[in-house]
């Protein structure tokens, strides 16, 4: 059954700021980011300790997305039932614990089990659950909050890339694994404590918020995970999700690989080496893609910010193929690959909580998530494959621009139809629940 959501509730003075959980929420993220976004650092080393091939290596990086988002309803409807400040806090020392496990693992197995599945499921808990936090704070900036949120995540690498590149070399991966498990560990469990739902029935002070409900662009109801599986809508939203979440997780988790491929990787650009100054750059460019077409879908629509955005993703790894050799091109274009790609993490949960409502955000967003979990195996383990079975990269670089190429088109022409059919059909159920039926 629908639940409708108070529509006459007025604002109230929380004694929480909501700007100041926004911050402790892309904190939060700042400390789980460093699993996925520095992995590729760990490979040439766990290669030789482990005896492990490159294919093998990469199960890791897919468990740890297989359990950060199949495990993401599990791991959402825990967070709404027991609260955020919990759950995250749980989920942050999980994530930092993963890591110093991982120090000590001595064959492929360990190493599944610590840095994929414990880390998996940790760094899970703490992305979902943050996400939902900001959609219920921000019902006025959905988009902009979501994107914020989400660029801690996209981020937080910025500032340990270049320490853990260095740190490697000079004290080993293993105690770099056990000191930087620690911090994240430490600092996530810290700033989790400050997390607040806001109160029932709680709008922002601003005309606009209070209007937002009643959007056109926006559903005035919130519906189960149940209902919301039982749409079209839902799973067009999915396979979209699904294909963009592959492009990017492909230069993620092989952007090692590829650059010593590409014969770059230690080419140096304005003094630094390509690759750790393009993993620096990457996650700038992954942090300021999700806040701003986050900021940008609130204003022009989510699907046109999609479309624009794909496209742009699709162009700069087509660009890649083409001028990869070059170091400098090299580092240039895997930040603009970012660009084109991270925003998929504050677009598509901006436009599922307009269709669905907020209430159980965080909920449905764990389904929904479970589309990273699916772009991890296609492209982490299996376009390794695809690159040991053919030789080169061509094949998996033009899979990918075609996948981008064709969710850009879905964005403007079906997910519009079918999002407009949605909150018709919403706002004819409002209409009847206001008459005292129930709504269908």
């Amino acid at each position: 059954m629908s639940t409708v959501l108070p529509q006459t509730a007025t604002p109230s003075a929380v004694p929480v700021n909501r700007w100041w959980q926004m911050l402790l929420g892309f904190v939060a993220m700042m400390a789980i980011s460093s699993p996925q976004y520095t992995w590729t650092l760990f490979l040439h080393s766990l290669e030789g300790k482990l005896g492990a091939s490159l294919a093998q290596l990469q199960v890791t990086f897919s468990l740890l997305i297989v359990l950060q988002t199949f495990c993401s309803p599990v791991q959402a409807w825990l967070v709404d039932r027991f609260g955020p400040r919990l759950l995250i806090s749980i989920g942050c020392a999980l994530s930092g614990l993963s890591w110093v496990l991982s120090s000590y693992v001595t064959n492929i197995w360990a190493l599944y089990f610590t840095y994929g599945i414990i880390g998996g499921f940790g760094t899970g808990i703490v992305y979902v659950g943050i996400i939902g936090h900001m959609v219920r704070w921000f019902p006025d900036r959905r988009g902009f909050a979501a994107g914020i949120a989400a660029a801690g995540y996209g981020a937080g690498a910025i500032i340990t890339s270049f320490p853990i590149a260095n740190m490697i070399p000079t004290s080993g991966y293993a105690h770099t694994l056990f000191v930087w498990g620690w911090i994240q560990l430490v600092v996530g469990v810290i700033v989790s404590q400050g997390f607040r739902l806001p109160e029932p029935g709680w709008v922002p002070a601003s005309t606009f918020a209070a209007n937002a409900a009643r959007n056109d662009r926006q559903s005035q109801h919130s519906f189960r995970a149940r209902e919301m599986l039982r749409t079209p809508v839902f799973w067009v939203m999915f396979i979209m999700m699904s294909m963009m979440a592959t492009s990017g997780l492909m230069v993620v988790s092989q952007v090692g690989p590829f650059a010593a491929d590409f014969g770059v990787k230690d080419t140096l650009v304005l003094g630094l080496a390509a690759l750790p100054l393009s993993l620096t750059l990457s996650r700038a460019t992954n942090g300021l893609t999700r806040p701003f077409f986050g900021w940008v879908s609130d204003h022009i629509g989510r699907e046109n910010t999609m479309f624009i955005a794909f496209a742009l993703e699709a162009a700069a790894i087509l660009l890649l193929l083409l001028f990869a050799h070059n170091a400098a091109v090299f580092v240039v274009l895997t930040g603009l690959v970012f660009f084109g790609w991270g925003e998929i993490f504050s677009l598509f949960p901006s436009t599922l909580t307009d269709l669905f409502g907020t209430r159980y955000a965080t909920t449905n967003y764990g389904f929904l998530y479970i589309a990273q979990g699916v772009g991890s195996v296609l492209g982490g383990p299996v376009a390794a494959y695809i690159r040991e079975a053919t030789g080169s990269w061509t094949t998996v670089f033009v899979i990918v621009i075609v996948l981008d190429v064709i969710t850009a088109l879905l964005a403007v022409t079906v997910l519009r139809t079918l999002r407009k059919r949605w909150l018709a059909r919403s706002a004819a159920s409002s209409v009847t629940a206001a008459a005292g039926a129930t709504p269908a």
